[in-house]
């Protein structure tokens, strides 16, 4: 239009154009008008000008993205999806996974914060539960209600085996929850506490850019505020427990880093007293098979030196609500430069209706199935882990959209399946149709292996490969020669269906 503009002001009309007619400027056309005509078509080429541009743009693009390497990553929550993702990232891009070390820093800092949270929740259930065990048995014993002496009126006994010492440790604790609070608070707007029947698991929401926020609270310690715990001068009766400076007396409470710092040796003398064990064993809590679990290291965590390791960031454990698409270049190996797409969408069955419309332009999919038979879904305690892995399984081998997808099942968890085994459990007690098969790893891989071969022998809409592998996708070392063969895999088949090879 610009242009047409353009030839009505220095061309005589054309008198069979309507249109020319109409853009010809009045007879009777002041300089002022003139001039402001003649900035409106400059104005409107240029408008033109750039929208042609943006549509060039976005045509490179979607051309670029048409070539580019395009992966799912699919399974139930909890699977290894994102830790899979990061050990991608970590192999083959490892520039892009250092400009996110800031980032995990903090998760990782928030993860351990989750740890003693929990750890905390456990102490304070054992100490009430104690309270109420010891008034039934005041009250059968005729000694007053509620646990009270008759002699001792208003005085309730514990019979728990946690000592003052314990207590204490546990309300100078107390000064890390708050920092846990505002840091939620700053990934999820209302979000910072948990609810009943919600994951404890440290949340994010997909393009919300929070290793952005979580970069930028790294270099201001100002966003985080904490109230100072009184100090308590105890004498301990723990192997270990030293005094230690208040944690508001810590010159920049407001920094995570410093807090934690600060409850270093409470947090290490509590997880490594042999009273504290026993009370977890005894309400049946493991914290060492919580996602994110870094109570071992907390010694290295909570130091004010502390700078995450690849080992730790591929550990971290972060849930993402919705799905979260990642683009790297590959920076190493076969065809450096290519560029790769991988989603991540949630696994959680609430999420599982937001699959469909990635199944349309995907070379492959990394399904995870962690080995956890004795396990149950979070959403739905009557529903075992690896069985709604299987069905997960059925419905995308079945499914027509992904009939020329390369589908590639990670195994996963093996760590976690080997020491299940070695605790004593039964498989059959959890999948009857295993009988008496021997209760150990090569079998039990097998088995399962077995079934998730046949599914995808049976279901698949065509013939084509089975790829699986056993992973721990938190060892890295393993993992990555595992990536390897995995990114050849889909290259080769990519090439194939661009007609390069």
């Amino acid at each position: 239009m610009a242009a047409v503009a353009t030839k009505s002001f220095w061309s005589a009309p054309d008198p069979d154009d309507p249109l020319s007619i109409a853009l010809q400027p009045p007879p009777d056309e002041s300089v002022e008008d003139r001039q402001a005509r003649i900035r409106q078509q400059e104005d409107a080429a240029r408008v033109s000008k750039e929208i042609d541009e943006e549509i060039a743009l976005s045509k490179k693009a979607f051309e670029r993205r048409k070539k580019a390497i395009k992966i799912l990553l699919l399974g139930q929550a909890e699977s290894g999806k994102s830790t899979t993702l990061k050990n991608f990232q970590l192999a083959f891009s490892p520039a892009h996974f250092q400009k996110e070390r800031a980032a995990w820093k903090t998760i990782i800092q928030l993860n351990l914060i989750r740890n003693v949270k929990r750890l905390l929740e456990v102490l304070q259930e054992e100490y009430e539960s104690s309270l109420q065990n010891s008034s039934a048995s005041s009250i059968a014993k005729g000694k007053g209600v509620a646990g009270r002496s008759p002699s001792s009126p208003g005085v309730r006994f514990s019979t728990s085996p946690l000592t003052d010492n314990h207590r204490k440790i546990r309300m100078r604790l107390s000064a890390l929850l708050p920092i846990e609070h505002e840091l939620m608070s700053k990934l999820i707007p209302g979000g910072g506490t948990d609810t009943p029947g919600q994951p404890r698991d440290v949340c994010v929401r997909a393009g919300s850019g929070w290793k952005g926020i979580l970069t930028a609270l790294g270099t201001n310690t100002s966003t985080v505020s904490v109230q100072p715990v009184p100090q308590m001068p105890v004498k301990s009766a723990m192997k270990g427990s030293t005094n230690r400076p208040a944690t508001g007396d810590t010159r920049n409470k407001d920094n995570p880093s410093a807090v934690l710092a600060a409850c270093k040796d409470d947090i290490t003398t509590l997880w490594e007293d042999q009273v504290v064990r026993a009370v977890l064993k005894r309400h049946n809590v493991r914290l060492q098979d919580m996602p994110g679990f870094f109570l071992n290291d907390a010694a290295r965590v909570a130091s004010l030196q502390y700078e995450p390791s690849d080992d730790d960031i591929v550990r971290a454990r972060v849930r993402t609500l919705g799905v979260e698409e990642h683009h790297f270049t590959m920076e190493s190996g076969a065809l450096p430069g290519t560029e790769w797409y991988i989603y991540d969408v949630g696994g959680s069955r609430s999420c599982r209706q937001h699959w469909i419309p990635y199944f349309d332009d995907v070379q492959a999919i990394i399904f995870l199935a962690p080995l956890a038979f004795n396990l149950v879904l979070e959403e739905d305690p009557k529903v075992n882990r690896l069985e709604d892995s299987i069905t997960l399984w059925r419905e995308v081998c079945t499914n027509t959209l992904l009939a020329k997808t390369t589908l590639i099942l990670f195994l996963n968890k093996m760590d976690i399946l080997q020491a299940t085994l070695a605790s004593g459990l039964r498989v059959t007690k959890y999948v009857p149709s295993y009988g008496d098969q021997p209760n150990d790893v090569p079998s039990v891989v097998k088995y399962f292996r077995d079934k998730f071969r046949g599914y995808h022998k049976r279901l698949s809409p065509k013939a084509r490969p089975f790829y699986w592998h056993e992973t721990s996708v938190i060892d890295t070392r393993s993992t990555a020669a595992i990536l390897v063969g995995v990114r050849e895999g889909i290259l080769r088949a990519h090439l194939q269906s661009v007609n390069v090879i």
